[in-house]
Order: C-alpha cells, then structure tokens, then sequence
C-alpha cells in the first residue's frame, strides 16, 4: 500500500485563515489571523504538504493574499500546493517561480486543457494538479457555480492525456458539512486514471481517514475537521506511514 498524506487546507480570505460552508462567501465559519503562522503549526505537527487556497482569488480578486502567499513559503520547509484565481498560464508561472511547488487549475484547465500542456511542459507535469469539483456527479466550475455535463472519471482520463500530474477531487455535496461522505465516486476516479488523486470534502472523523487510507488516494485535504477539533492531527499520523 502507498503512502497516503493527510493535508491540512489553509484557505486565505481578505488576509485571513478561514473555513467556510461549501465555499460559499459569508459562511466564514473559522476566521485566524496571521495564515503564515497557522502554516508552520500546521508543519510542527508533522504535516508534509500544505493546501493553500486564495478564495479572494477564486472570487475574483487573483492579485489578494499574493503577500501572505510569499510569507507561508518563505515560513515553512515543505511543499505547498496552491490554487484560486489561477486563470492563465503567466498565472500559474508566477506562482510557480515563487516557489510554489505544485498549482491548482480549476475552471482555466477544464475549459481550456491545452493549458496544462504548456504549463507541464515547461514546469514538470508533476507541478500540476487539476481540480475536479463534483456536484450532483457532474464536475462544476467557476467557484463551485456552473455544473458541466461532465463526470469526474471522463475529464480526469482527458487531462491526464493533456499533461496533468495529480487530480484534486472535491465532492462539492458534502464540502465543508462535516457529515461524512460516499466513497463511490472517488472509487471511480481512482479506476480511471494513473495519475495521483487527492480527496477532498466532508471528512469529519479519523475513521474516514482510515476509509481514505485502504484505497489508493494519494492524499486526503481536510479543513473544518481539523480547525473544529473533530480529527486531531497528530492521530493522523498513523495512516500516513507504511
């Protein structure tokens, strides 16, 4: 079995650390000052990777929290995968030669997949992940606000033939509800592609990491969990080591 990485989320909005309701604006449920230090507890606890999100930036504002973006990489020593507001190509770049290890294209990679070759080709297609957010079975885009006629398993194989390195996927039903999740849709994905796959939404208790660990998920991100003290992180550990 491989390793699994339990991936603490911190999401950044008008300068803060917050956790909201299915991503919608003004269900800020965690708000925390200073994202950078959050960061580096976050590392201290023995996080490997770290899932950074600029909601302003998938909101529409792609320039906001690019300071406190540049404080977590410079505070921290491990990877971060970043995404939000990534709309072009010279988006992803700057990210990238930031130090950003590995960018998230949502909507910019689904409607545009020519994208991820270039970026791939230039950065490494392990430096690229595309974000497949799931509704009602159909992948949604545009923070979460268009539905496309398109499964999850379909646009994976796709992208992958396209040059993407990972797939982040988010069951969008059950984002952010702490209500637990239905594992048959990753089960799915995970069928079709090669590439590695992430999961996202709804994990609420160790026993859904422990569900996560026995499948082939590369990685799960966990949010709300973690912030409301549902799932202790350090009990994490152990489905992280093999």
């Amino acid at each position: 079995m491989l390793k699994m990485y339990v991936i603490p989320a911190v999401d950044i909005k008008n300068g803060k650390c917050v956790q909201l309701v299915q991503g919608k604006p003004g269900t800020e449920q965690i708000i925390i000052e200073n994202p950078e230090v959050v960061a580096q507890e976050w590392e201290s606890k023995g996080a490997e990777i770290l899932h950074v999100i600029n909601l302003d930036g998938a909101f529409g504002n792609t320039s906001n929290n690019l300071e406190i973006i540049k404080k977590i990489i410079k505070t921290v020593s491990i990877p971060v995968q970043l995404g939000g507001g990534i709309r072009t190509v010279t988006d992803a770049s700057n990210l990238l030669d930031i130090g950003v290890e590995k960018v998230i294209l949502g909507t910019m990679a689904v409607e545009n997949p020519e994208n991820i070759s270039e970026i791939s080709k230039e950065y490494g297609s392990k430096r690229t992940i595309v974000a497949l957010d799931s509704r009602d079975g159909k992948v949604v885009v545009k923070g979460w606000t268009e539905k496309t006629e398109k499964k999850a398993p379909e646009l994976g194989v796709s992208l992958e033939n396209k040059g993407a390195g990972g797939i982040l996927f988010t069951n969008v039903d059950v984002e952010g509800m702490m209500s637990g999740f239905n594992m048959d849709p990753l089960n799915e994905l995970l069928s079709a592609v090669d590439i590695p796959v992430i999961y996202s939404g709804g994990v609420t208790s160790l026993d859904d990491v422990k569900k996560l660990s026995e499948t082939e998920t590369y990685g799960v991100v966990i949010g709300s969990a973690l912030y409301k003290g549902k799932i202790n992180f350090e009990d994490t550990l152990k489905y992280q080591s093999f």
